[in-house]
């Protein structure tokens, strides 16, 4: 009855035979014919060949859901027999966004490698929706994330807490008057400035100035949103980006005030062309986890990446 099925799959996954058929190797008419002759042995069409791109049927999505129950339970037993090898070979497939891939993960990569060479580590960057399609699908071993996963399908652990900052360039008139609120980069990267003695400032100490956000869906942008709100403010927005990093170099080069993660900051390195200041952390402050299906078998690399991640950041 599934004969046939990484065809129909790869033409579901691609939404079109000509590209499933470059990446089955074969011709697109022998791809058709094939897939063709699974509609016809099981007595209904599995395309919707009149939409563009090709579709799924009624039947056809029922079809789907079978394909990849099997892929998931052939995934999980080739997963299981590359256990029996003591890490000797496998491969984890890890997700996330700019942030957490560029600034969290590295050194935690590095000396997972160190230890164990044969393993292939697969780096996915990709927004939050994409990630979690990936990991619904199985794409993906695991994905790190301070979004909220559904905790129905998916397991989690904990990794850090990072704050957010608002950095203002040097330049800037409205720092002449905030001497008391300023941060310095060693009580950042200490984590100092998150006790209470350390003041919040009130965003409209800078109500003549540009602000760069980042684009509406980003959990940065949520959070700047809600600081906003709650102080009744109106930022003068002249940039909406997609990356922290874009934002922190534009500040850097005097362009605009910023959202920025402690854990960029860190990871960038102390400069002089910006002020740091510290916002009410009943807005600012979120846990990043890393994600995995909890009806998924929890292969041996994946689970020794998890622990080597977690004794790092104990460290």
């Amino acid at each position: 009855m599934f004969r046939g099925m990484e065809y129909i799959y790869e033409v579901y996954r691609e939404k079109s035979f000509s590209r499933a058929a470059k990446n089955l190797f074969i011709s697109q008419p022998s791809l058709s014919a094939a897939v063709k002759k699974v509609e016809v042995s099981l007595g209904y069409e599995i395309f919707d060949r009149s939409t563009k791109p090709i579709g799924l049927t009624e039947f056809g999505l029922e079809y789907i859901k079978s394909v990849e129950k099997i892929l998931e339970i052939e995934d999980n037993f080739e997963n299981y027999l590359n256990d029996l090898g003591d890490l000797k070979a496998g491969k984890v497939s890890i997700g996330g966004t700019s942030l957490f891939i560029s600034h969290v993960l590295p050194f935690i990569i590095s000396e997972f490698s160190k230890k164990y060479p044969k393993v292939e580590l697969n780096i996915v960057e990709d927004n939050t929706v994409e990630l979690e399609n990936s990991l619904a699908s199985g794409e993906l071993d695991i994905v790190i994330d301070n979004y909220q996963f559904d905790p129905e399908i998916y397991d989690r652990q904990i990794l850090m807490k990072d704050h957010i900052i608002l950095v203002v360039p040097s330049s800037y008139k409205s720092n002449k008057n905030l001497s008391e609120y300023k941060l310095n980069y060693d009580s950042i990267i200490s984590k100092e400035y998150l006790n209470d003695k350390f003041k919040s400032v009130k965003l409209d100490n800078f109500k003549d100035e540009p602000f760069i956000f980042l684009k509406e869906g980003n959990d940065t942008r949520i959070k700047a949103d809600s600081i906003c709100q709650s102080e009744n403010f109106n930022p003068n927005i002249i940039f909406e980006l997609d990356q922290q990093i874009t934002s922190y170099n534009l500040s850097i080069n005097g362009v605009g005030i910023s959202f920025i993660s402690d854990i960029l900051i860190k990871s960038i390195g102390k400069t002089a062309e910006v002020c740091y200041y510290k916002l009410p952390k009943e807005f600012t402050s979120r846990e990043i986890y890393f994600f995995y299906k909890h009806n998924r078998y929890l292969k041996q690399a994946t689970r020794e990446f998890l622990k080597m991640a977690r004794a790092d950041i104990q460290n």
